[in-house]
């Protein structure tokens, strides 16, 4: 087989990145049919179907390392470019950086790593959002460059360095822990009061569950998938929740919220995986995450 062309992998990282043929086609400025044509050629060189013609269109499995190979090949070309044609070139071309965080590292601490970064960088960056146990997957299929995740074992072709811990603590309303645990936490109160979880992926609560419990409970549950809403639905009543400490502690000390357990909290290990890539905007934003994440994480 011949080598893999360069312009067919700009497109498949295209095609991915912006989830249809259309768009990578609005993005690349060709016609769609050439956009087409490239994948088709792509795949008939490599002999396997690469991208699944679905809404939004995915990679398929055989296409996961050559996405990841064009992800890197668009990074590194932008930089030796930059660097080629130096500081009298004028406005630099900006650079996309595909990341995938968790929801809660996104609303408290992560956005503040992007801000420390040096504007002549001239990155711009498409944020995915997953639960930190799947963020990983997105890193090993190619779509992301980077991922905040709770796995610490190294994603294939990937580096991996610990960010620290991000600790959560069991709020409820005076009313509703007065209501459900007047006698405390017992199996039958937890397997009966109402809770507040994120989304299906979510495993925090009945984590906490098990842990105060040592039993795996199926209470009812209040799906808020927001952030702010989750905080919001914790402090109307709705259910208890598990808050990252950096958002629990206004409600605490306005007293609209209480700790379940004070002795107890629950630690989510977070790390920082990212392509094996020697990469100078790859290298600045790792460091510019690690420098946040020891301000905001235990």
């Amino acid at each position: 087989m011949e080598g893999l062309d360069a312009t067919q992998l700009r497109t498949l990282a295209a095609v991915v990145g912006e989830g249809s043929f259309e768009a990578a086609a609005r993005l690349l400025h060709v016609t769609q049919s050439a956009v087409s044509q490239r994948i088709r050629a792509l795949e008939e060189s490599v002999g396997q179907v690469l991208v699944r013609r679905s809404r939004p269109c995915g990679v398929t499995e055989a296409g996961r390392p050559l996405l990841r190979l064009a992800g890197q090949l668009v990074l590194l070309e932008r930089e030796a470019l930059a660097e080629a044609r130096g500081p009298l070139a004028g406005t630099r071309t900006r650079t996309r950086m595909a990341v995938v965080v968790n929801a809660d590292s996104l609303a408290t601490w992560f956005v503040g790593a992007l801000a420390r970064l040096p504007a002549d960088l001239a990155l711009c960056f498409d944020i995915r959002q997953d639960d930190q146990d799947h963020t990983a997957d997105l890193l090993r299929d190619g779509t992301v460059t980077a991922a905040v995740t709770a796995r610490r074992e190294a994603v294939q072709g990937c580096r991996v360095r610990r960010l620290g811990a991000m600790r959560y603590r069991a709020l409820a309303t005076p009313a509703l822990a007065g209501r459900w645990f007047s006698e405390g936490l017992s199996a039958s109160a937890l397997a009966a009061a109402p809770v507040v979880v994120f989304d299906r992926k979510d495993r925090l609560q009945h984590r906490f569950l098990r842990a105060v419990t040592g039993r795996d409970l199926d209470p009812p549950v209040h799906y808020v998938p927001s952030v702010p809403a989750f905080s919001e639905a914790v402090r109307r009543g709705l259910g208890w929740g598990l808050v990252p400490e950096q958002l629990a502690g206004v409600d605490l000390a306005a007293g609209t919220c209480v700790d379940l357990d004070v002795g107890r909290a629950i630690d989510v290990p977070l790390y920082w995986q990212h392509w094996r890539l020697d990469s100078a905007m790859l290298g600045a934003l790792t460091e510019a995450v690690h420098a946040s994440a020891a301000e905001a994480l235990r």
